[in-house]
């Protein structure tokens, strides 16, 4: 059992040849979520050969440029394209003024349902839901109103001791999914064989929790406690903390600060400043403080497990 996210840009400003901004595709239990769509995204996409129909819940942070820049270019692909399926976007008050007002003044209205699900809180909430997953906020400190992402499997069914139930010869394939739900098992004499002699914990549910453009912001530790992997952005290193601290963003010393806080298994950085020419300054620097930390580079697939 694994999530599987493919970095699409990690770098903060402006697009470059070899820089993109930031976008990330999340697989997690059958269901295919974009998360920010900077400049590019969708050659992005083309590129590393993810299916534009996979699409159907786009969730953005924040509303700067680069990290939505891309989105009303991806819609319109999405137009011409002659898709039907409905497309949900997570996004803060105010995207949905810009898209419309765009496809209106270009008279390029989609044929597929559009529907925004806008966010105003300021604190953690659940916005999307189904039997698998579930998907929270993460209020962040930056320079306008932004959310970073929970993504939470939830537990899985219970699995089959077979060795325990090859011993009973009245329970019958039909009895499985019962004692998958974690039903007790009745005899035909009346004892009662309890689910927990035949059958298995189900795997712990993996979490993925991305926070994009933000200053160094303890106060998200108790919402991404302990999750499986953590994104954090790190625009700076250390010699331009003041920097940080002015422009609400975080060098990746904070960055790891945040993991070590939160106890999270595994740390991932980007949205690197075009300033720095060598990006493995940044591991080096969160090493410091919170050893299992990876580089975001552009393509690259992470198996979270």
């Amino acid at each position: 059992m694994s999530l599987k996210l493919t970095i699409l840009g990690c770098h903060s400003a402006t697009p470059r040849v070899n820089a993109h901004p930031t976008a990330q595709y999340l697989e997690i239990k059958n269901h295919s979520f974009l998360i920010d769509c900077g400049e590019g995204t969708q050659v992005q996409l083309r590129k590393y050969k993810i299916k534009f129909t996979k699409i159907k819940h786009i969730f953005i942070s924040h509303l700067h440029g680069d990290h939505i820049y891309g989105l009303v270019g991806l819609i319109s692909t999405f137009r011409l394209l002659n898709r039907e399926s409905e497309l949900n976007i997570y996004a803060p008050k105010g995207l949905k003024e810009i898209i419309t007002l765009q496809l209106r003044l270009t008279n390029s209205w989609t044929q597929f349902p559009l529907l925004f699900h806008e966010l105003t809180s300021k604190k953690s909430e659940l916005i999307f839901e189904d039997s698998k997953v579930e998907v929270h906020t993460i209020p962040l400190d930056h320079r306008i109103y932004t959310n970073g992402f929970l993504f939470k499997e939830k537990l899985g069914e219970r699995k089959l001791n077979l060795s325990s139930i090859i011993n009973e010869p009245e329970i019958e394939r039909c009895d499985y999914q019962n004692l998958k739900n974690g039903k007790d098992f009745i005899l035909n004499n009346g004892t009662i064989l309890k689910n927990e002699l035949l059958t298995l914990d189900p795997p712990k549910p993996l979490s993925y929790a991305f926070c994009s453009d933000t200053g160094y912001y303890p106060e998200i530790v108790p919402i991404i406690k302990e999750v499986s992997c953590l994104y954090h952005e790190t625009t700076f290193l250390n010699d331009r903390k003041e920097l940080a601290q002015t422009t609400k963003h975080s060098t990746a010393q904070q960055a790891a600060k945040i993991a070590k806080l939160a106890k999270v298994k595994q740390l991932i950085i980007g949205h690197y400043s075009g300033r720095y020419k060598n990006i493995q300054l940044f591991k080096n620097e969160a090493d410091t403080v919170f050893e299992n930390t990876l580089l975001a580079e552009v393509g690259k697939v992470f198996e979270i497990i």
